[in-house]
């Protein structure tokens, strides 16, 4: 059995409790009350709570050999305290120790420090010119590559395992700092890696991370079996599964208003599902991100974060910080407490769920490892996309297993070598579908067409920019004109070979420049003009749109690309597992507990809306915008639509209990009427499996 398979599994109702506090405060934990810290706990519905045993300010919180407490430190063992109190209340204590944030190490150390190519450090003053940025406010990263600090953690580690019961260790801060450090630099020309270019140093970055991830997981396994281990980095990187066999299971930090946004959530958990690792979300009762003294998120969007967590199988995690004083805040737990108490309920419907998922979308983060973000715009698009249609989907990988999937599209930008040519192939063969966009399907080095898309291309891009798609009568779908819509995207011309062209490129007058320009934006298109090449087209198994649609739809948010891409899915799969009446703002979701043989539809409703226009936070001292849910209306009615095997048992919400009819459309899926919803309903069908 695997080191995996032996940990037990996540609780569903977790805090993270940051506790990263500086030494120029006073009377650290004085205020530190057992019984009213667990009694909080308990009523908020918490099993599970992350504690502190080392901080980014580089102190610990109990009476450490290797490091170094925190000089104020009222309680010296504030983190035993903390652990044996909760643990007599059947509450779980992972432990939290700090890898490349330590400001005491950055001190006292200067040759652990990073050196990033760029310049720049997390948190860092913009106007700050000093070398390292050592005049920032902020946390001053530390490079892995030094022998001497990864044994400190190990060390660390040892420590906390030896003297404390707890289930596993969360590691923070676990990144690639674009390092150029006199280490890096030796170990990349050793290697033959060329440190002046980035994706060199990324790789870099990952090699010397990926040393420290496996060298301290092997450590942990041989001696303290059964302890959960997990490496944060701020997101979980969709670069296939070899790189979590360190890691005992996955939190998804995505805290939607610091930064990550609604849809990053979705996008993660849609992947790691497909990994088959146990895992949790990460969300925060702050109202920006983390580390918010005196934030606090309203009620409803906690409990709408938590409720969309579960729906995609995750267990819940709610991030909070303690004040320095130790006094747990029993405002921040009235919060938590109505999201926990409805996850509570719905436990028995969540326990072994597995996403049922007709739509594999092959992740373009896979091919571009380039350190440019979190997510790419393709990916982001197509998720926001499916997300608005209700169509459920899973973000895959090329060394995932496509069988489980009826069509797979590949956004935008996903090249095809001759292995991944092999497996979509073999999945076309076996039935499936594809759906291809922008340049997705090319190879790698030449640029050529490799799947047979019935298309050729014809050299060249079409001449303007934006042009104009239209349709040809071969697609009817009453949601798209039909006249011309603009598309502020460049193509490359392609023509038909033996498909279906459902639309066509027009272009526009001209392009604009000085010398010539029309209206306000663009030039119209023009109709006299030949037809500049295939915007979308159909064979039997591949739809193909020429434009990168996803990304653009991530950037322009113009509903009509959306629905283009819907028309094409339905002529590829027609008949959704699961349809509904939500609105695009309302989120659908279907799972299958396989031992209780029974479906559960999830539907959520909980828009969010852009509130704050200019937010600055720490990490990112640009103001920027964040999305924010607040006070959520009843929505209603509602109605879904899916396609199931079996006579329904009984149709009812999980959590109240509460009993529906239903009927069966002459299409044979199961129709069933709620007279509404508020925030989460999910519904149980029971006696019935996947079609």
């Amino acid at each position: 059995m695997s080191a995996k398979k032996t940990v037990p599994s996540l609780r569903y109702r977790q805090i993270h409790l940051d506790f990263h506090t500086s030494e120029h405060i006073p009377g650290v934990g004085a205020e530190f009350d057992p019984e009213d810290f667990v009694a909080s706990l308990k009523r908020a519905h918490v099993n599970s709570i992350t504690l502190f045993a080392k901080c980014h300010h580089g102190w610990s919180y109990y009476p450490t050999k290797v490091g170094a407490s925190h000089p104020h430190l009222t309680r010296p063992d504030l983190l035993g305290e903390m652990i044996a109190a909760c643990n007599a209340a059947d509450i779980e204590t992972p432990v939290y120790i700090t890898v490349q944030w330590d400001e005491r190490n950055a001190r006292l150390h200067p040759e652990w420090r990073a050196m990033p190519a760029g310049g720049g450090h997390a948190d860092v003053d913009l106007a700050d010119r000093s070398a390292l940025n050592q005049l920032s406010a902020a946390w001053h990263t530390l490079c892995l590559n030094h022998d001497d600090l990864r044994a400190e953690i190990a060390a660390t580690a040892r420590e906390v395992l030896d003297h404390y019961p707890t289930v596993g260790l969360f590691f923070d801060i676990v990144q690639t700092p674009d390092c150029v450090c006199p280490a890096c630099l030796d170990r990349m020309q050793r290697l033959g890696l060329d440190p002046t270019r980035k994706a060199d140093r990324l790789a870099n970055d990952e090699a010397v991370n990926e040393r420290f991830r496996c060298e301290l997981s092997a450590e942990i396994r041989a001696n303290y079996p059964g302890r959960r281990i997990f490496y944060n980095a701020g997101h979980i990187y969709k670069y296939g599964p070899k790189r979590y066999e360190p890691y005992s299971h996955l939190e998804l930090e995505s805290l939607p208003t610091g930064g990550w946004g609604y849809n990053h959530f979705p996008s993660s958990a849609r992947y790691v599902a497909s990994l088959g690792m146990d895992f949790l979300g990460q969300t925060g009762k702050f109202h920006t991100t983390w580390g918010e003294f005196g934030g606090f998120k309203h009620p409803d969007a906690l409990d709408y974060e938590c409720a969309m967590m579960a729906a995609l199988g995750a267990k819940c995690l709610v991030g909070d910080q303690l004040h320095p004083s130790g006094r747990i805040n029993e405002d921040t737990y009235r919060t938590i407490e109505p999201a926990y108490r409805r996850l509570e309920a719905l436990e028995p419907y969540l326990v072994g769920a597995d996403q049922v998922s007709e739509i594999g979308v092959l992740t373009t983060e896979y091919f571009n490892r380039d350190g440019s973000g979190r997510t790419l715009d393709s990916d982001d698009g197509a998720v926001q996309m499916l997300l608005e249609l209700h169509r459920p989907f899973d973000m895959i990988d090329p060394e995932m297993d496509f069988g489980h999937y009826r069509l797979i599209i590949l956004p935008d930008r996903v090249p095809v070598d001759g292995p991944l040519k092999a497996k979509l192939e073999a999945f076309v063969a076996a039935g499936g579908k594809l759906l291809l966009s922008g340049c997705s399907g090319r190879d790698p080095v030449t640029g050529d067409l490799v799947l047979d898309t019935g298309l050729a291309l014809t050299g060249g891009r079409v001449a303007t920019n934006p042009s104009y798609a239209q349709l040809t009568g071969e697609l009817v779908d009453n949601r798209l004109p039909h006249s011309p819509f603009v598309v502020y995207a460049p193509a490359d011309a392609m023509r038909a070979v033996n498909a279906t062209v459902l639309a066509e490129i027009h272009p526009a007058y001209f392009n604009r420049t000085f010398a010539h320009f029309c209206s306000h934006q663009h030039a119209p298109d023009d109709p006299a003009a030949p037809v500049a090449g295939v915007a979308a087209a159909i064979t039997s198994t591949i739809g193909t749109i020429s434009y990168p649609v996803f990304e653009l739809y991530r950037a322009i948010g113009q509903p009509l690309y959306k629905y283009l891409v819907d028309a094409l899915i339905e002529r590829l799969m027609p008949g959704a597992a699961l349809s509904t009446t939500l609105p695009s703002g309302g989120r659908a979701n279907l799972t299958y507990q396989a031992t209780e043989q029974r479906l559960v539809v999830h539907l959520l409703y909980g828009a969010p809306q852009v509130r704050g226009q200019s937010v600055r936070v720490s990490w990112n001292p640009k103001p920027q915008p964040i999305e924010m849910i607040e006070d959520i209306a009843a929505l209603g009615p509602v109605s879904f639509s899916l396609r199931c095997l079996g006579e329904p048992k009984a149709v009812y919400d999980a959590v109240t209990g509460e009993r529906f009819a239903w009927t069966r459309s002459e299409g044979g899926t199961i129709e069933v009427a709620l007279p509404g919803l508020r925030i989460h309903r999910a519904i149980v069908i029971d006696g019935v499996k996947p079609r």
